[in-house]
């Protein structure tokens, strides 16, 4: 029999905070970027960062008081918030120009007057998309992600009994730690998806602070600063997806101009 003790410090618990803070770190780096083919004049991917933080801040608090059920229900609106990112930062690509400065159907996302398509239309459009093939074949070459979804939607639907007593904060056996085992490697995996796709497709998201400071600050930048990646991005990318997915780390640096380091 395990202890509250021993839960309390799964390194689950460390790695939702680390997760946390590179997505607070994210959303104030690239604040500066705007958002073309929207009306808004910020960056509309700055709160859906701030809002992904959130959510990895809410299943920690949800974790700690042994909650692994409703966990994993907020683990798939994790899983969902990544796809939706995608989705959205590859339509506004496909269908903005000149003459299409603004593209209605994410502008009339933004204002509440129309709801994307559902998770699955999403995921098609991604699966389609020729300029993230490289990385969804990739991701898409085992089974580990449509595991992962049946998952998230057991525990969100209570398809199994057990799902059930997952939700008991009085019981602590040594399933619940090797359930939390899971729980962690899904997170890593989910986590591993989203910054694969968007490092991918939009590595200007890794730029490091100082080229914009010296412009802001009337300083001449070094040339070099416009690839210089942040240092929390190199991290995250040193231990998390080039730890766990090298093929996926030399994809991201083929395609790349940003000095990014293997």
């Amino acid at each position: 029999m395990i202890t509250e003790k021993q839960y309390a410090e799964h390194p689950v618990f460390e790695q939702l905070e680390k997760y946390s803070a590179f997505y607070d770190n994210l959303s104030s780096l690239i604040f500066q970027f705007v958002s073309m083919g929207t009306g808004s004049v910020l960056n509309i991917d700055t709160y859906v960062y701030s809002s992904m933080q959130g959510t990895l801040d809410s299943i920690r608090e949800i974790l700690l008081h042994g909650r692994i059920n409703d966990a994993y229900a907020l683990l798939r609106k994790y899983y969902d918030a990544g796809i939706i990112n995608i989705y959205t930062n590859l339509y506004l690509d496909d269908h903005f120009s000149i003459e299409n400065f603004v593209v209605e159907k994410i502008d009339n996302w933004l204002k509440g007057k129309e709801q994307l398509p559902d998770i699955r239309g999403m995921n098609g459009y991604i699966q389609k998309s020729e300029k993230v093939a490289p990385i969804y074949r990739l991701l898409h070459k085992d089974k580990r992600y449509s595991e992962l979804r049946d998952r998230c939607n057991d525990h969100t639907h209570y398809n199994f009994y057990h799902n059930v007593l997952l939700n008991n904060s009085q019981l602590f056996s040594e399933k619940k730690i090797a359930i939390l085992n899971r729980f962690a490697k899904d997170l890593e995996n989910i986590f591993i998806l989203h910054l694969a796709y968007l490092f991918y497709f939009s590595d200007h998201y890794m730029m490091a602070s100082e080229y914009i400071d010296c412009l802001d600050c009337g300083i001449t930048p070094d040339p070099e600063s416009l690839y210089w990646v942040a240092p929390f991005v190199q991290e995250i990318f040193d231990t998390v997806i080039k730890k766990n997915r090298m093929d996926l780390a030399l994809e991201i640096k083929s395609k790349t101009s940003m000095q990014l380091s293997i």
